[in-house]
């Protein structure tokens, strides 16, 4: 009897410790607003993926018996001056726009954690020259930075995403650079010091993984206005431009004929307003997710 619950007792009394990542996104969708938030953002995505599939007609294909359609079963959202399926342009656009949003947030908050742990872990001189740089930059306001960068560098989708990517770091560095002064002092630091491991260890394997939450909360939160700021780009005649089926494009190819068209601006500017939405009500999950007040 003692042999068989010694043999119980191993096979059905050991738990497998769930994986945080996985009690992570959990959490992220605990709220019934990132559920919202997460289930328009699966149904956005999925549109952008399968949009040749989902697209009725193709998006560069012109009618020139068929220009201004009013919104019909026929075209979803009506047609263009050139007699483009709106609805088709808006789900290719959905790649463009989400992709921009993305890789700029990606791209700023990488160089802001760069050079925000280069300046909280090794201060001193370093410290001063880049945090001021970060001053003078960020000083700037940010969409009149886009603007001068955009039109250094011109109209396109790389273009657009550096651009934007070079104005948005100031604030990801400064953030970056007061996590670090917090840990700096903590006691696994002095460990890691105390058996010679290298600066560049120090600071990429200890440091960072210990004050990444609020990077990426802020990466998350970032996505929706690099969305509105690309659009806003756009639309000014900077980013991408007609006939790339970007969200922004779209507003700015249809900005002539507000008066006459309202559709061509309406749709358009509706789903740029249900993105956005969607991706700060899952921001909001992550931010709770990642504060450890509020974890289980």
């Amino acid at each position: 009897m003692g042999k068989a619950d010694s043999n119980h007792v191993p096979k059905h009394g050991k738990k497998k410790r769930p994986n945080e990542a996985w009690k992570t996104f959990k959490r992220v969708f605990k709220t019934p607003s990132a559920k919202l938030g997460g289930v328009l953002m699966a149904i956005i995505i999925f549109c952008a993926v399968f949009a040749p599939l989902i697209a009725p007609y193709d998006p560069y294909t012109m009618d020139l018996t068929d220009l201004f359609a009013t919104p019909t079963l026929k075209h979803l959202f009506g047609t263009d001056a050139m007699g483009r399926d709106v609805f088709s342009r808006v789900l290719y656009g959905a790649k463009y726009s989400l992709a921009l949003g993305l890789f700029t947030a990606f791209i700023g908050t990488m160089l802001g954690v760069v050079l925000g742990s280069l300046a909280g872990y090794f201060g001193g001189i370093v410290e001063t020259i880049i945090m001021r740089f970060c001053d003078i930059w960020g000083a700037i306001p940010g969409m009149l930075l886009n603007i001068v960068i955009s039109a250094c560098l011109g109209t396109g989708f790389f273009n657009t995403i550096l651009a934007m990517s070079i104005g948005t770091f100031p604030g990801g560095a400064r953030m970056t650079r007061g996590q670090i002064l917090a840990e700096r002092s903590k006691e696994y630091l002095e460990a890691a010091e105390s058996i010679n491991a290298s600066k560049t260890s120090i600071m990429f394997k200890h440091l960072l993984p210990n004050v990444i939450s609020p990077t990426i909360v802020s990466t998350t939160m970032a996505i929706g206005g690099n969305i509105t700021a690309a659009a806003g780009l756009s639309y000014l005649g900077l980013g991408i431009q007609p006939p790339t089926p970007e969200w922004g494009a779209l507003l700015s190819d249809g900005t002539t004929y507000i008066n006459s068209y309202p559709h061509l601006l309406l749709y358009p500017g509706l789903v740029i307003g249900i993105t956005v939405l969607a991706i700060n009500l899952m921001g909001d999950g992550v931010r709770d997710a990642m504060d450890p007040k509020l974890r289980d």
